[in-house]
C-alpha cells in the first residue's frame, strides 16, 4: 500500500490547499464532541464524494468534527452543480477536526486509505470524475513528514 501512495502524495503534497467550506446544517451548531486533551488539529483529505468521506469519519473515535467543500478549482465560489459537472477543477473534500491525543494523523490518513482506492484518479467507487480522485494536503511540517513516512 505504501508505494500506491507515492504518486497520491507527490501530486497532493504540492498543491496549494484553496477550501471553501460549507455547510447549510453545521455552522449553526456546536458539535456535541469535544476533545479530551482541550488540543484539536485538522486534516484535509479528499476520497471520492465528501458525503460519503464525512459520514465515515464522523464513525471514527477522537474526530471532534468533519465539514465538506471544495479544494483547487478555477472558480472562487463554486457551486454544488459547477463542481459535480466535473469541469471546475475543484475536488471535493473534508476537513477533519481531530483530538490528537485519542487519534492522530497516522490513524486519520490509515482511516482514508481503509474507506477508499487511493489508486485510482478517475473517482472513487461509482463517484466518477476528477471532482471525486483522491488527494491528501498537509496543514504542517509533522503531517508533511507523516504524509511521507507513512507512504
Amino acid at each position: 500500500m505504501k508505494s500506491m501512495l507515492k504518486g497520491l502524495l507527490a501530486i497532493a503534497l504540492t498543491v496549494p490547499v484553496f477550501f471553501l467550506l460549507f455547510s447549510a446544517e453545521k455552522s449553526s451548531q456546536v458539535s456535541a464532541k469535544t476533545s479530551t486533551s482541550g488540543k484539536t488539529e485538522i486534516a484535509t483529505l479528499a476520497g471520492g464524494c465528501f458525503w460519503c468521506t464525512e459520514s465515515d469519519f464522523e464513525k471514527l473515535d477522537g474526530v471532534i468534527d468533519v465539514i465538506s467543500g471544495y479544494s483547487g478549482g478555477q472558480l472562487e465560489n463554486p457551486t454544488y452543480k459547477q463542481v459535480s459537472s466535473g469541469k471546475s477543477g475543484h475536488i471535493e473534500v473534508i476537513q477533519v477536526t481531530y483530538d490528537p491525543s485519542v487519534v492522530d494523523y497516522e490513524g486519520i490518513l490509515d482511516h482514508l486509505l481503509r474507506h477508499m482506492d487511493p489508486t485510482d484518479n478517475k473517482g472513487s467507487f461509482v463517484d466518477r470524475g476528477p471532482q471525486y480522485r483522491p488527494a491528501i494536503f498537509y496543514h504542517n511540517q509533522s503531517q508533511k513528514r507523516d504524509c511521507r513516512t507513512f507512504s
